[in-house]
C-alpha cells in the first residue's frame, strides 16, 4: 500500500499519512487555498513515503530499494501500519545481500 505525505516547509506543518493521491492533492489544495491564498509555498514538499515516514526522494538508492522491499513485506500482515517488523527488514536486506551475492557469483564465473 502506498503512503503519501504533503508538508509545507513555510508553516512547518505536515499532513497525515493518506493512502491515495487523490487525497494528497487535495490536502496540499486546502492548505495553500486556505493559508496562502492559493500561492504555493517555497520548498513545498508532497509525495510518497515509506512505513517509518520518510520522503523516498531524499533517500539514496540503496536505502530506497531497501526501504521498499521492506515496505511490501511489511504490507504483507499489515497494510495501514506504519513502521517495519523487524523480520520484513531482516528480509530485505537479506534479499538485497543474496542478490549482490549472486551478482558477484556470477561475475566472476564468467571472468
Amino acid at each position: 500500500m502506498r503512503r503519501y505525505r504533503y508538508r509545507c516547509t513555510v508553516c512547518r506543518t505536515t499532513s497525515p499519512v493518506v493512502h491515495e493521491i487523490e487525497a494528497l492533492t487535495a490536502i496540499g489544495e486546502d492548505h495553500r487555498q486556505t493559508l496562502h491564498g492559493g500561492h504555493f509555498p517555497d520548498d513545498e514538499i508532497a509525495g510518497q513515503i515509506d512505513r517509518l515516514g520518510r520522503w523516498y526522494a531524499a533517500l539514496p538508492p540503496l536505502a530506497t530499494l531497501h526501504a521498499r522491499i521492506a515496505d511490501a513485506l511489511s504490507d504483507l500482515r499489515d497494510i495501514k501500519a506504519m513502521g517495519h517488523y523487524w523480520w520484513a527488514s531482516a528480509g530485505a536486506t537479506l534479499l538485497i545481500g543474496g542478490s549482490a551475492a549472486l551478482v558477484l557469483l556470477v561475475a566472476s564465473a564468467a571472468l
